[in-house]
This record gives C-alpha cells, sequence and structure tokens, in this order.
C-alpha cells in the first residue's frame, strides 16, 4: 500500500527493524511492508509479525491505554484483531522508535494496496455479522483517546463541508482507522490499533462507507448492516466527520478519483455543496 518517501528514510527505518529483530531474538523473512510515508515497516518472524514505528524523540513514550498496547489490556478478546506478545522501545538522535511483536496473519488483507476499495471483494453474510458483532462489542470498551477531536471537527466542518460544526458530539470507543486496508478476510480480523478509543458515534461506519462509495453495492451494504447507527442524528454527525476528514486528505492530494464521490454523498447528507477542498494541515 505505501513506500518509503526516500532513501534515507528507508535506510532508517530498516536499520531500526533489525535492531529490534535482534533486541527480540527474531529471524525476519520475506519482504518488508511499508506504512504511511514510511513511519512503519513490518516484516513476518515465523508465526510472529514484527512491527516498528518511528516518531520524534519528543513524543517518546506510549501514553497509557492508548495504542496497540492499549488495546491489548482494554478491548475485549471478542473482538478479533492479532495477539500482542512483546514490544521493544528506544530513542536514537532525534528519533524515538517502538516494536510490536505481534501474530502473523496468513488470511489475507481485503485491500493490501490501497485504503478505498475499487472492486466487490464479495465477503460472505458471516463477514458482515462479524465486523457488526465486532464494532459493537468494541463500543462498550473502555476507550481513553480522544480520536477526531472536538476542536478538529469545529474547523474542519466549515472547511470542508461548508457547514457549521454540531452544538454536540456523541462518541463512543471505536478502531478510527476503519478502511479496507485494516480489515482482513475471513476469518475477519481488525487490524492497526493506533488510534482506537473515543471517536464519533457512527465514524467507524462511516469511514468505511466513504471508502467503499467506488464500489456502490459495497457502500450500500454497508448502510444496510449499520442503518442503526447511521440513520440517527449522531450517526450522521459521525459519518460527516469521516467524509471531512477523508476531504481533507483529498486537499492533501489524495483519493483523486474518490473526490467526486465525496463530495457528492456530503451534499447528500448536508443540502449544501462542500467547498472546492484546499491544503490543510489541521491535525484531527
Amino acid at each position: 500500500m505505501n513506500s518509503p518517501p526516500s532513501e534515507d528514510v528507508q535506510t532508517l527505518m530498516e536499520a531500526a527493524h533489525e535492531r529490534a529483530g535482534k533486541a527480540l531474538g527474531l529471524t525476519c523473512v520475506g519482504p518488508p511492508t511499508w506504512g504511511f510515508q514510511g513511519v512503519t515497516l513490518g516484516r513476518q518472524a515465523g508465526d510472529r509479525w514484527l512491527r516498528v514505528s518511528r516518531t520524534a524523540r519528543r513524543n517518546a513514550g506510549r501514553k497509557q491505554g492508548e495504542g496497540i498496547v492499549g488495546a491489548s489490556l482494554l478491548v475485549p478478546d471478542a473482538v478479533p484483531r492479532p495477539r500482542l506478545y512483546e514490544v521493544y522501545d528506544w530513542t536514537d538522535g532525534e528519533w524515538a522508535f517502538e516494536a510490536e511483536v505481534l501474530d502473523y496473519l496468513t488470511h489475507p488483507v481485503v485491500s493490501p494496496e490501497r485504503a478505498a476499495l475499487d472492486r466487490d471483494p464479495g465477503l460472505p453474510d458471516e463477514w458482515w455479522a462479524n465486523l457488526r458483532r465486532a464494532l459493537a462489542t468494541l463500543a462498550g470498551a473502555e476507550g481513553v483517546k480522544v480520536t477526531v477531536r472536538d476542536g478538529w471537527i469545529e474547523r474542519a466542518f466549515p472547511q470542508f463541508l461548508g457547514i457549521p460544526a454540531p452544538a454536540k458530539v456523541e462518541r463512543a470507543t471505536g478502531h478510527g482507522d476503519l478502511h479496507w486496508g485494516n480489515l482482513t478476510t475471513m476469518p475477519l480480523t481488525l487490524l492497526d490499533w493506533e488510534r482506537w478509543g473515543l471517536v464519533p458515534y457512527g465514524y467507524d461506519a462511516g469511514l468505511l462507507h466513504a471508502n467503499s462509495l467506488l464500489v456502490p453495492d459495497v457502500a450500500d451494504r454497508i448502510r444496510l448492516e449499520f442503518a442503526s447507527v447511521l440513520d440517527t442524528p449522531a450517526g450522521r454527525v459521525g459519518e460527516l466527520a469521516a467524509l471531512a476528514e477523508m476531504l481533507q486528505a483529498v486537499a492533501r492530494g489524495w483519493y483523486p478519483e474518490l473526490a467526486p464521490r465525496l463530495l457528492a454523498r456530503a451534499e447528500s447528507l448536508t443540502g449544501v455543496r462542500p467547498p472546492v477542498p484546499v491544503h490543510s494541515e489541521v491535525s484531527a
């Protein structure tokens, strides 16, 4: 889905991954899997997966109840996700690194090359029932981190949707990054737990729907499966938050083929044609 943005980043992350593997006694094989902008790098090590991420040194230190470690402690086992076995963290120069040892999954990701769906994967009814059950179970977990903050919503709704921000945002515990690159086929597994926490109610379903707009049959299935969430005033706010975030990504040069569908979907919900996306660094 991604590649490192430069040779320097590639060299940095490959050295960090090698250091983590040695420290944890793992021998990695197979091709590397890069995260967005080379921020993460993962490789198989037998029946384990070694994932290394980097951040600025000033942000070093895992926050209690957040990220992969927080999910391993607070999210019920009934929510299918890779098991966490070990962590190894260190700092080096301007960077802080975090390594996690997780299950290696043999069943494929629904859309390994992109977050937005471009074809119908033909997922069975059981898969949809499992996803619905997983998100309902997750909603009852103890979320700590506030994902998609109120301050961002106050700025993003006028800028990217052309409407005032809502007076109230209801929240529930959610995955926070529910797209087709973070879901596997049968058996269903939810990947990448960096953003999980308290999200606007309906945000997860709304984000998955937005990433399905190029495949109308799948988008319709999401609206059917999650009607009890999306067809509520609070769920509508959550979906609009997801659309605003996607339109901000459009303004940054992402999802050009999806942009007209996102604009049309936002207009159908609000009755207002969103402004033409312009570049923004507003942080969610």
